[in-house]
């Protein structure tokens, strides 16, 4: 049966489902969806991070429903959905967060890893999109959002798997939102890119290299990508792209590529690798995530992440400004034609 309840954080806006819900960019997702009035349900493998998660949700007064899942079995996703229209009600928002990855060369990382990477961060979409559609398309209604990143357009050195497998979602979803205008459904998939970010993963993520690994500058908070994944929830908007550094990677890929190239072979190696001592949690050379713990959102670089993004409130506020700037240009042209009626006038003898 359902569970539809009213509390302290008022009337329920709906049922939001966030994969990789257990930390990072997901956990923060899970806390804005719960701080915008949604119940939600947080599908992850660790049980410390689902249930530091599940707390987040229930300050905020809303219902939480955490559930084990690897999101690269299919079987499960879908058992997933049935328990969740079950014990929440019906999927409003379905966002595929979890990925995982590695640095390394690609001739440095077996195939096994690569399978893995691929598995968890592109099929994990995949059999998330499809299990939100076997629901929503009958219902007519729903929105996917699908977590991309900049190196969904533009790859970068040492994360070929986890590369690859974000050009894939960035395919699979546009041919899907493809298919569902062509069949004239409602249910939307939007996308959302996003820059290096301050998250857990730099402290399990497989890696090779002799240097701790760390996001490309310039380094984003978690909750900054979260933001816009509530907002695209909310929002009738197909792609944003949260951070500056993911619109000059982008356009420079666009129009520059080959320079760009040359750009990450000078830096990129370097640049993913920190010679500071941090903790590494799990295992170094796979992708086993340290489930004991609860990580919480944050990974080790507080100091130099950035809080704010003028990129993403530009984004979110991309209507007032332009219907501003339209007023003022209306404005500026009313003064412009008063002038020179006052002009003429003053001539006459």
């Amino acid at each position: 049966m359902a569970v539809n309840v009213e509390n302290s954080a008022g009337r329920r806006r709906g049922v939001a489902v966030v994969t990789g819900g257990s930390a990072g960019v997901g956990r923060a997702t899970v806390r804005r969806f719960a701080q915008h009035g949604y119940d939600v349900a947080i599908l992850a493998r660790g049980r410390a991070g689902l249930d530091g998660a599940a707390a987040d949700v229930r300050e905020h007064g809303r219902v939480a429903l955490p559930l084990q899942v690897d999101v690269a079995e299919e079987t499960q996703v879908h058992g997933a959905v049935a328990r969740v229209e079950e014990q929440l009600g019906d999927i409003d928002v379905w966002v595929n967060a979890a990925f995982t990855g590695s640095l390394a060369f690609s001739w440095d990382t077996a195939t096994d890893l690569f399978r893995r990477i691929t598995e968890v961060t592109y099929y994990g979409q995949v059999y998330g999109t499809l299990a939100a559609l076997s629901v929503m398309r009958p219902r007519d209604e729903g929105v996917i959002v699908n977590v991309g990143s900049a190196m969904a357009y533009r790859s970068i050195p040492l994360q070929s798997a986890y590369c690859g497998a974000k050009h894939a979602i960035k395919g699979f979803s546009e041919s899907v939102r493809t298919e569902l205008l062509a069949t004239g459904s409602r249910v939307a998939v939007r996308m959302v890119q996003l820059p290096g970010l301050n998250t857990p993963q730099f402290n399990w993520n497989a890696s090779a290299m002799p240097g701790h690994p760390q996001p490309v500058a310039p380094v984003f908070q978690p909750e900054l990508p979260a933001r816009a994944i509530v907002f695209l929830a909310e929002h009738p908007r197909r792609n944003m792209w949260v951070g500056l550094s993911t619109v000059y990677t982008i356009l420079g890929e666009r129009f520059a590529p080959a320079l760009v190239d040359r750009y990450l072979a000078r830096t990129g190696v370097s640049g993913q690798q920190t010679d500071e001592r941090l903790p590494r949690w799990g295992a170094n050379t796979s992708v086993a995530r340290d489930e004991e713990h609860d990580r919480g959102a944050h990974g080790p670089f507080d100091s130099t992440a950035h809080a704010r993004d003028p990129q993403l409130w530009l984004s979110m506020h991309r209507r007032t400004i332009v219907s501003a700037a339209g007023t003022l240009a209306a404005a500026a042209g009313t003064l412009a034609a008063t002038g020179i009626a006052c002009k003429k006038t003053t001539a006459l003898p």
